[in-house]
């Protein structure tokens, strides 16, 4: 498409329209793909607690993400008297863009990628900790004591839970032996026994997959670790003085951010887009169809956890994070590398 763009309108404009395009085919699907999992949300929990959950707005209560947006949407924005209102308004602005460039370098099929460049792993590493700032500036810029207190506490989850993440993909990193996400998709091809698709299925790749999964749970901070959230414990968050379209779009955000947490277990250890078994007619469906599948399953989880799962303790989660994942997943680094250099790089040093 950049290409038939950059012949018709020049090679600078082309390029721009071309790019302006894909980014819009990203980005409003995933704005109604997060309006409609806030309502699949819910109605997991409801089915968890024998509710019934949203059912009057629209058919089956399809349409009540779309009413209240539209009642957040008609609120006032209200700033409180003694905040910084430039970072004010600033604060939920960062965090649902963060939300967003991440999926620039997210697969969704053989070549169905925004910018699929060879440090694509970087870079969501990159963006993702980058939302630490909004959450930061949410707390601060307030002006008030108690989110300030939660903002704290979110950046010291976030920032805990990023580090054993990264050697979580040093793991995946040695084993595909590329930063590109696609190439590290290509290389779970027939990964167990030449016919099973996906690290995961991988015995010595599989706990930094558990790792993985529950280190997004706090870095989206989902429960059970939605310690920046806990309303019983400190008022509401870091955004206890936001209403209105400020407040929505830390929502989105954090919405943003769980479908692509979703994506990145489905990316990293479980084939992506390519279906779960290494059998041609299963080829005959389109890739973006598994990738859609999965995704959807790990937010399944997600759900399933938050619903059924009770809050941590603060000082267990700290102690979750730095006692326990941040060790075995340095260690994993070390075996992960050891079998390598014996299995495949042996032959090469000799």
């Amino acid at each position: 498409m950049t290409a038939w763009f950059q012949g018709v309108l020049g090679y600078g404009l082309g390029w721009f329209v071309a790019t302006l395009i894909l980014i819009l085919m990203i980005a409003l699907p995933l704005m109604l793909a997060v309006a409609m999992i806030i309502y699949a949300d819910r109605k997991i929990w409801a089915a968890m607690a024998l509710r019934r959950g949203p059912n009057v707005v629209g058919p089956f209560g399809l349409l009540q993400s779309f009413a209240d947006g539209l009642k957040v949407f008609l609120q006032e924005t209200i700033v409180p008297t003694a905040a910084n209102r430039g970072l004010f308004l600033l604060a939920p602005v960062i965090t649902f863009t963060i939300a967003l460039i991440g999926w620039a370098v997210i697969p969704f099929g053989p070549d169905m990628v925004l910018a699929d460049i060879n440090v694509g792993l970087l870079y969501i590493l990159a963006a993702s900790s980058l939302g630490v700032y909004g959450v930061i500036l949410a707390g601060w810029a307030s002006n008030s004591k108690y989110p300030f207190y939660s903002a704290i506490r979110a950046a010291a989850q976030m920032v805990s839970y990023e580090v054993s993440i990264g050697f979580v993909l040093i793991s995946v990193v040695l084993w595909a032996g590329t930063f590109n996400l696609s190439d590290i998709i290509e290389a779970q091809r027939a990964h167990v026994f030449g016919f099973i698709n996906g690290f995961g299925f991988n015995p010595l790749l599989f706990p930094m997959a558990v790792v993985f999964l529950i280190s997004a749970l706090a870095e989206t901070a989902r429960a059970p670790f939605d310690l920046t959230e806990a309303e019983s414990e400190i008022v509401a968050g870091y955004q206890t003085e936001y209403s209105s379209m400020a407040f929505a779009l830390f929502w989105l955000g954090e919405y943003g951010n769980v479908l692509l947490m979703c994506a990145l277990n489905a990316v990293l250890f479980w084939g992506g887009w390519l279906p779960p078994i290494d059998w041609a007619p299963l080829y005959a469906i389109p890739g973006i169809f598994w990738m859609f599948a999965k995704i959807l399953f790990f937010f399944f989880v997600f759900s399933w956890v938050k619903a059924t799962v009770p809050r941590y303790r603060y000082d267990q989660l700290m102690r979750l994070g730095w006692k326990i994942f941040l060790p075995l997943s340095l260690l994993w680094v070390f075996i992960v590398s050891g079998w390598l250099m014996l299995t495949r790089y042996s032959g090469v040093l000799s």
